[in-house]
């Protein structure tokens, strides 16, 4: 259902968009208006406003009034300086001043609605990047970093990348995110520990500000506007172009998933494989919980040891997995070989339970394409997802380890989703980014990627979650959340904590009138 103030919108882009008037004087010298035209492609059908309304965590509905389905940033641009009064005559606006929020949407890949514009305008990213092709992904010359369009999803990214015998360095584990999704909040995976996070392998940026500002920025030119908008969670303004560092592409990967039923031994693993970062080391780590309480899922194991590994989970109440990738090529492949022998015979896993399957660069780095396939057919891919992603530091891991997955999550009836637990290192992150980690060397990935499918309630999961934050407040873990969805403005300044100010004084600069992404409810 459209509010109110969406119906006044559209009013808005009617009267205003449509036919905007711009104020002069005729000869009696009485004020009249003249047309002009904003030519910007705005959707009010039900379609678009309902595909606007909702996102992957199918919790929360919000409806804008409008969608804007723009062909150059420019309008984007257009839209901002209206939505900022920008129309004037000699100093005097010509027009009301508008009261409606903007909010920039990529694939829609949310969990709480932070890309909603309720009874505002949604900008649909997508379109610039269908608008910019062929040229949503320019590889330079020298292959040493892509131009993109913010709109573009990384696998787009990947597969123009890998024509050139290039790739970006670090990924998220699922590729079909946009480009200026991933850079908004951080962009993690497997790789982070080695290169960063994606925000920290960005060399420029082009920025349309809450202003209505077109500009470019990098670490030497406009640096407030650079470092607040990475991670910045769309409060500074919209990207639409990224420069992103590029590497040598890899032909295969040696992937590996080994099995652990001792935790100390499976912490002290992780940690020591992350502190190698030569060539000696993986490319690749991440982690995951099997638990007997949940679906122990076998396919990655050779069939003739499925039953085995199933029976592992079950004698143990709970496995911990550790992922590991080495990336070849011919060159490449006897170091390859040599780490994956050092691995075997170095690391305190399970006996027996080391498995490598070997396969091509693109279908590793988009496996979990093949999981969205697999829920998809099974209808519990457009579910609600009450996921909880924090970041532990790592001198309290063992007190969340048992306090949390001990205490909490194996005492569930059932456990619903995939559970990731992996170490990274903070000094590939930039600290000058708007994005929070804990302060420590190295901190914990934890992902509760829960879905709430069949008979599940998704408030279960959610209260659930809850019992998890109130545990670390209690413990006094001091961890950070990741795709956070905060509703009080204490929780968004304990969240930034010495950040904050520095957040509040770009807000100020750049989006003066609060205008955008107002569904993070940050500045409401």
């Amino acid at each position: 259902m459209t509010t109110n103030l969406g119906l006044s919108i559209i009013t808005l882009i009617t009267l205003f968009i449509s036919l905007t008037p711009t104020l002069t004087k005729s000869e009696e010298g009485i004020d009249v208006f003249l047309p002009i035209t904003l030519n910007l492609t705005v959707l009010t059908d039900p379609f678009s406003i309902s595909a606007a309304s909702h996102d992957f965590g199918n919790i929360t509905d919000e409806s804008p009034g409008a969608v804007l389905c723009p062909s150059s940033p420019t309008e984007v641009a257009r839209l901002l300086g209206f939505a900022n009064g920008g129309f004037s005559y000699n100093g005097v606006s010509t027009i009301p001043e508008p009261t409606f929020k903007v909010a920039a949407r990529g694939q829609g890949h949310s969990l709480r609605g932070q890309a909603s514009a309720p009874g505002g305008i949604v900008v649909n990213m997508t379109c610039l990047a269908m608008a910019a092709k062929p040229a949503a992904v320019v590889i330079s010359a020298d292959g040493t970093y892509a131009d993109v369009a913010a709109g573009t999803m990384w696998v787009d990214v990947l597969k123009a990348a890998v024509e050139r015998g290039v790739s970006p360095v670090t990924w998220t584990d699922y590729l079909y995110l946009s480009v200026g999704g991933t850079l908004s909040n951080a962009g993690i995976g497997g790789q982070t520990f080695r290169h960063g996070p994606q925000i920290s392998n960005v060399h420029e940026l082009d920025v349309i500000t809450g202003k209505g500002e077109m500009m470019s920025c990098s670490p030497k030119l406009n640096p407030e506007l650079f470092y607040g908008v990475l991670g910045g969670l769309g409060q500074f303004g919209i990207i639409t172009r990224a420069r992103i560092a590029l590497g040598h592409a890899p032909t295969r990967v040696k992937w590996s998933r080994i099995l652990y039923s001792d935790f100390s031994a499976f912490k002290r693993d992780q940690e020591r494989l992350i502190s190698m970062t030569n060539d000696l080391g993986v490319d690749f780590l991440e982690g995951q919980l099997m638990m007997s309480n949940g679906i122990v899922d076998t396919s990655f194991f050779p069939l003739s040891d499925q039953t085995r590994v199933a029976s592992l989970v079950n004698d143990h109440r709970i496995i911990y997995v550790l992922e590991v990738a080495k990336c070849y090529d011919s060159k490449t492949l006897p170091i390859t070989d040599l780490v994956m022998d050092m691995l075997s015979r170095t690391l305190g896993f399970a006996p027996g339970f080391m498995f490598i399957q070997d396969v091509p660069y693109f279908d590793f780095l988009n496996r979990v394409r093949n999981e969205e396939e697999k829920l998809r057919s099974l209808g519990l891919w457009e579910v609600p997802h009450p996921w909880l992603n924090i970041f532990v530091p790592k001198s309290r891991i063992l007190d969340f380890h048992d306090g949390v997955i001990h205490g909490l999550l194996l005492n569930q009836t059932a456990t619903a989703g995939v559970t990731l637990f992996y170490p990274t290192n903070r000094n590939k992150w930039n600290n000058r980014m708007s994005t929070m980690s804990p302060d420590e060397d190295v901190f914990y990935v934890i992902g509760l990627l829960q879905s709430a499918g069949g008979s599940q309630n998704w408030q279960e999961l959610e209260n659930l979650n809850d019992k998890i934050i109130q545990f670390c407040e209690n413990s006094g873990i001091k961890i950070k959340e990741y795709l956070m969805h905060y509703t009080r403005k204490e929780d968004w300044i304990k969240h930034f904590g010495p950040k904050w100010d520095d957040f509040l004084r770009r807000k100020i600069m750049f989006d003066p009138k609060r205008l955008l992404s107002p569904g993070q409810d940050i500045f409401n």
